[in-house]
């Protein structure tokens, strides 16, 4: 029985492209089981790539394949790899920091190159621009129909060398938290945090303590204030701001039923920090 195949890219669906990997995958097996992550990823964004793979993996079956194409080095000498992750699963992708967070954040047991000369869509011709679907659809679906074993990819290398991206971690020094914007939760504007519940709590926090809040992007500060942390948006009155666990059990912040990022001009990324201390009763 095949396996399901996951597809995410920074493709969006106003044209064929999607649909092409579509196509390459279910004339590779009809009966895949074929499914979309997301094709909204902002374009040439690897660090959102890695980040929505992270937020998604988890909560997939064993031996699921899935493909991520945010690949603005297509065509250059970066690596075409699939990787198997400790909980057995395999991501099919170009090696350019895609992986960052599967690498740091759940794990990589085995790594191995796409060989193009027996991976690649027969009748591909000459383009080297469109390897999502001439390369990756095509090794996926072959990976997850069982037409080929994880060691039929091609040759194996050491996972230290999968390629990562910045990636700083959130600490506590003097009771205060800092950390990161890791990614948007997009529809709503919430800002969700690389700052896990566990560390937040070792600060000695409770449900509707009030925190001050700082915002900065390369040392430039962009919004800073006071906001209590609450268990859910229902708590509070409509626009104001709020902390909260997300659910990947980190820290986020929100405007409730508004968009925080909309509002702040917030973006993502390791060079976006957010540093949170105790209000106290005087602030």
């Amino acid at each position: 029985m095949g396996r399901n195949l996951v597809i995410q890219t920074d493709f969006g669906i106003s044209d064929g492209a999607v649909s092409a990997m579509y196509g390459v995958a279910l004339t590779v097996d009809s009966n895949l089981r074929v499914f979309d992550l997301t094709h909204n990823i902002p374009q040439y964004n690897i660090w959102e790539g890695s980040y929505r793979l992270y937020q998604t993996l988890p909560y997939w079956p064993e031996e699921t394949v899935f493909i991520s194409v945010v690949d603005p080095g297509v065509g250059t000498s970066r690596l075409s790899v699939v990787v198997k992750t400790v909980n057995n699963q395999y991501i099919v992708t170009p090696d350019n920091g895609t992986l960052t967070h599967i690498k740091k954040d759940i794990g990589i047991k085995e790594a191995r190159i796409i060989d193009e000369k027996t991976n690649r869509l027969p009748q591909s011709g000459e383009s080297y621009t469109f390897h999502g679907r001439d390369v990756y659809a095509y090794t996926g679906a072959r990976l997850a129909s069982n037409t080929i074993t994880f060691e039929e990819v091609g040759p194996a290398i050491d996972t230290d060398d999968i390629v990562e991206l910045t990636k700083p971690e959130a600490f506590i020094e003097d009771d205060i938290v800092y950390g990161n914007i890791d990614i948007l939760d997009i529809r709503f504007g919430n800002l969700w945090t690389n700052i896990s519940r566990g560390l937040f709590q070792k600060i000695n926090v409770a449900h509707g303590d009030a925190f001050e809040v700082t915002i900065a992007t390369n040392r430039q500060q962009v919004y800073k204030n006071i906001m209590t942390y609450r268990h859910s948006f229902a708590e509070i009155r409509l626009g104001e701001p709020l902390l909260y666990v997300n659910s990947l059990d980190n820290l986020g912040v929100a405007i409730n039923q508004g968009s925080f990022a909309n509002a702040y001009h917030v973006e993502t990324g390791p060079h976006w920090q957010i540093i949170i201390r105790k209000a106290s009763k005087t602030d």
